[in-house]
């Protein structure tokens, strides 16, 4: 997919990160709040505060941001994490729904689910059928191993190098693209491996076939604290846009609360404490607004 959407990179860091790959429904662990906020639990709407629940639509197939617990059937990541805190703010329970991640919008809309949590870009064309609240940047990273790894400051300084990729994904096209911007430019070229998951990719580079990997900023940045020192972080991500919440357009004053929520939350350092859990704090942001899309 595009350097803006949710990428293929998600079924190769299941594959790679959890065990158990079989589709259920199950509430996420908490990430522990300071309590109900009262203002942004005044703007939920009467008819979601008396149903006392709000159930989150996720497809847990893209670690860490959501994925299986090794039971097979509860939902955990960041986002479910910040779903659940989300939830105490405004004073609801929180269900947390695993479903595929094309069902999600169009469940939305159709008011099945309250939100979708599940790593979406805000984009324009997706903020035609849903509201988003923006709480998260997301780019592609470069790691590679701790030690004896190359100068790699970005796409430019790939030339020459050996790239390990997961087939199918933006990396994989942006590393080739960008071997034929090197050889244009009377440089070597990239030589670029893909593989079929991200498991492998990450073995490529451990065993010396590859110099650096490619990812997803915050399945990079997983992959990293994962390792136990093995692999860094280099460079700097690329193709960054805002994670978004989103939240159908029928459902009132909601955006609003979970905009609040999501403040208050920044505000009492539990936003933080989240990331920081799953190794993603990179992507942090300070000012999260409605419908941030920036393409």
């Amino acid at each position: 997919m595009p350097s803006v959407l949710r990428r293929p990179i998600l079924t190769a860091a299941l594959l790679a990160l959890t065990i158990g790959a079989a589709a259920a429904c199950g509430s996420s662990s908490s990430g522990g709040t300071s309590g109900v906020d009262s203002a942004a639990a005044a703007l939920v709407p009467a008819s979601i505060k008396s149903s006392g629940t709000i159930t989150v639509a996720a497809d847990a197939s893209y670690a860490p941001n959501e994925f299986l617990a090794t039971n097979g059937t509860t939902v955990i990541g960041m986002d479910p994490d910040l779903a659940q805190a989300i939830g105490e703010k405004l004073g609801l329970n929180v269900k947390v729904e695993n479903i595929t991640f094309d069902s999600i919008i169009p469940g939305l809309v159709d008011g099945r689910y309250d939100l979708g949590m599940s790593s979406f870009t805000d984009t324009k064309d997706r903020e035609k059928q849903v509201n988003f609240v923006t709480y998260f940047s997301a780019g592609t990273s470069f790691y590679e191993k701790a030690s004896g790894g190359p100068a790699v400051t970005g796409l430019s300084s790939l030339c020459g190098l050996t790239v390990a990729v997961e087939a199918g994904t933006t990396q994989e096209s942006d590393s080739k693209a960008q071997s034929k911007k090197c050889t244009n430019a009377g440089k070597s070229a990239v030589t670029v491996l893909s593989f079929s998951t991200q498991n492998q990719a990450n073995l490529a580079i451990n065993n010396g076939r590859a110099q650096v990997g490619m990812a997803d900023s915050p399945v990079a940045a997983y992959q990293v604290k994962e390792s136990n020192g093995g692999f860094k972080l280099v460079g700097t991500p690329y193709g960054t846009a805002p994670y978004g919440i989103a939240v159908p357009k029928t459902a009132g004053t909601m955006d609003q609360a979970v905009l609040a929520a999501v403040k208050a939350l920044m505000a009492d350092g539990t936003y933080n404490q989240i990331l920081t859990k799953w190794g993603i704090q990179a992507g942090a942001i300070s000012n999260p607004v409605i419908n941030g899309a920036i393409s």
